[in-house]
């Protein structure tokens, strides 16, 4: 009885060990340099978001939903980089109400645009 143990003992230890080592092999197999890079994903509500893909020497902005991906914009390869800005020691106050007097314009915007996602992703399904 004590050698039916053991067999089957070696036997799952062995199976265990080819899974193990087929799921590496696999890994390192895919994991070479692939020409498409995701560099910032925003998501936008469940299975919906904004993509920045690089692929190649071309940055794609994608709209993504649970079952379309469409391109909203091409940009040129250094518009995907973050760059952090030269920033003065202390901003100048008009300066900083500049800044912040966009705001409301922008979060409108923003607010626009995620309503025109949502809009889609319903046309779609």
């Amino acid at each position: 009885m004590m050698d039916l143990y053991l067999n089957m003992g070696a036997a799952l230890v062995v199976v265990s060990g080819v899974i193990l080592l087929l799921g590496y092999a696999l890994k390192k197999r895919q994991g070479g340099d692939s020409p498409m890079k995701v560099m910032g994903y925003q998501s936008l509500g469940p299975k919906k978001g904004i993509a920045m893909v690089k692929i190649g020497s071309e940055v794609l902005l994608v709209g993504v939903t649970a079952t379309d991906v469409k391109l909203l914009k091409s940009m040129n390869p250094s518009a995907g980089e973050r760059e952090e800005p030269a920033r003065p020691a202390r901003p100048a106050p008009a300066a900083a109400k500049a800044i912040t007097a966009d705001a409301p314009d922008k979060l409108r915007k923003l607010r626009a645009l995620k309503l025109a996602l949502k809009e889609t992703s319903y046309a779609v399904e």
